[in-house]
């Protein structure tokens, strides 16, 4: 089992400490950190927000969301009032430095303590809050700043935080979140990769067929629905989640674990991305939008219905990309790309499809003979499935079918394994990088997707209608029909 090493003293200020964010995922995972002794006596948690509260009423606040959202049976009393200790509650205006005082008299006068800056708010009010802190006197040489995705709806908008960031804090004291780099499948894939002779010598475009990343939603877009509408699925999704799985599943082995290492060869693959034109953008993308359909037979509403807007929209909810990465290891081996909403169930997946075998010995008797697939499944029910052919037991004729070797977590570990955002805030205190994006790696990311959105700008390219309860519009499946391939879905070996 792996030991929980003790974080140093911290000092962790959260800006929007009232929003869904803070109350539904950073609260709850700090709390399990505290209950597992990673935290210190003296360290604390500031909650900053605009709400004029009292400390005992947000204290109150943070009682009733680890109630609704820490996965416990219940509170333990202990533990809460040991967390309970640590936090504190300051009104800041982050558009006003008349207001700043009282988060400067909460923040210890040493330097030497960690102090992070958590911004759970809008991405458009990150740029300035950095500059806030600074002109509050906040920063220090210990100091780091955390900020969500996404971050910027474009290249030049992400410049335009990036800079502003880059003006007060460095490089390295920057962490931009992706939530899935801390999900233990996906942490659990360099392993697979580089810690096992069995996978890396067959990990490339000889013996690979194609590879499927899948990010589905049974959710619409519930009281999200304004900011998504500006957004659309390609901005929420693949510049971040679905990119940063594509780059762990396609880069070189790392020299070493170091943070810059890693990220190095996530940035080459991004940089190998071949470019979506407006040439072949509907051949290679896929863009949809949920109708109204059925979910676990309840009657959902279509996208323009939960919008509750008079103007139709034609933003995507649902996208699919046939990505090529132009390199020496994967020329010519497909990456397809998809995640939406409203689809026929919540899964998140990665799917190696191997090729056949070279030559096929056995005859038509003995039944097909499928390739090898890795799905490596992120949620719900974590894990590792490798399928392989296998002889049916039994005196009678040969028969093959396929198996599947399973690992699952749960079930092999049996332990409660962190929670994602649990493991990247530990991170942010131990001041390692490595599960956050780079600046550089945001900007490729950026340059390619906004070269789709240009060519879907060019082309008027519409979003498909698409019922909810299915898996997506018409085109995406027809994208891998036309490559003589199929989306796995959610198919299981039984």
């Amino acid at each position: 089992m792996s030991t929980f090493v003790p974080a140093d003293p911290f000092e962790l200020v959260i800006f929007g400490a009232t929003g869904d964010l803070a109350m539904r995922k950073l609260l709850p995972a700090l709390y399990h950190r505290d209950r597992d002794d990673q935290f210190s006596d003296d360290s604390i948690i500031i909650g900053a927000s605009r709400s004029e509260l009292s400390r005992d009423v947000y204290i109150e606040q943070v009682h009733a969301a680890l109630v609704e959202h820490a996965n416990l049976d219940e509170i333990d009393e202990p533990t809460w009032q040991r967390f309970a200790a640590r936090i504190h509650y300051c009104a800041v205006d982050i558009t006003r430095d008349t207001t700043w005082a009282s988060l400067s008299d909460v923040l210890a006068t040493e330097s030497a303590r960690v102090r992070v800056f958590y911004l759970a708010t809008m991405p458009s009010l990150f740029g300035d809050t950095a500059l806030q802190i600074a002109n509050a006197g906040l920063v220090t040489d210990n100091s780091r700043i955390v900020v969500e995705k996404p971050l910027g709806r474009d290249r030049s908008t992400a410049s335009a935080i990036n800079d502003k960031l880059l003006s007060v804090f460095d490089e390295n004291q920057i962490y931009r979140i992706d939530h899935y780099l801390g999900k233990e499948t996906v942490q659990n894939l360099s392993a697979l990769r580089f810690a096992n002779a069995l996978f890396e010598p067959l990990w490339n475009r000889a013996h690979i067929d194609h590879v499927q990343i899948t990010v589905a939603e049974k959710l619409g877009v519930g009281s999200r629905g304004s900011y998504y509408d500006k957004a659309g699925a390609l901005r929420d999704m693949v510049q971040n989640h679905l990119l940063q799985l594509l780059c762990l599943v396609a880069m070189e082995p790392p020299s070493s674990q170091h943070h810059d290492d890693i990220r190095n060869e996530k940035l080459k693959v991004l940089k190998a991305l071949k470019p979506i034109t407006r040439e072949d953008v509907k051949r290679k993308t896929a863009r949809g939008q949920y109708a109204a359909g059925a979910i676990d037979n309840k009657v959902v509403n279509s996208f323009f219905d939960d919008l509750d807007d008079e103007e139709p929209s034609n933003t995507e909810t649902f996208v699919a990309i046939k990505a090529e990465v132009e390199n020496w290891r994967w020329s010519g081996t497909p990456f397809y790309l998809r995640t939406g909403k409203r689809l026929a169930t919540k899964c998140s997946e990665i799917v190696v499809q191997f090729k056949p075998v070279a030559h096929n010995i056995y005859g038509a008797d003995a039944g097909d003979l499928e390739a090898n697939r890795l799905t490596i499944r992120l949620q719900p029910d974590e894990g590792v499935q490798l399928s392989i052919m296998s002889k049916q037991p039994g005196p009678g004729t040969l028969q093959l079918r396929p198996v599947p070797l399973n690992l699952s977590f749960s079930e092999t570990f049996q332990l409660r394994y962190p929670d994602a955002y649990e493991r990247l805030l530990m991170e942010v205190f131990r001041g390692n990088p490595g599960l956050f994006m780079r600046g550089d790696e945001v900007d490729a990311a950026w340059e390619w997707i906004d070269q789709i959105i240009a060519s879907w700008e060019q082309t008027r390219m519409p979003a498909e209608a698409y019922s909810a309860g299915s898996w997506g519009p018409k085109n995406a499946l027809v994208m891998l029909d036309r490559d003589g391939r199929e989306w796995h879905n959610t198919r299981r070996i039984d």
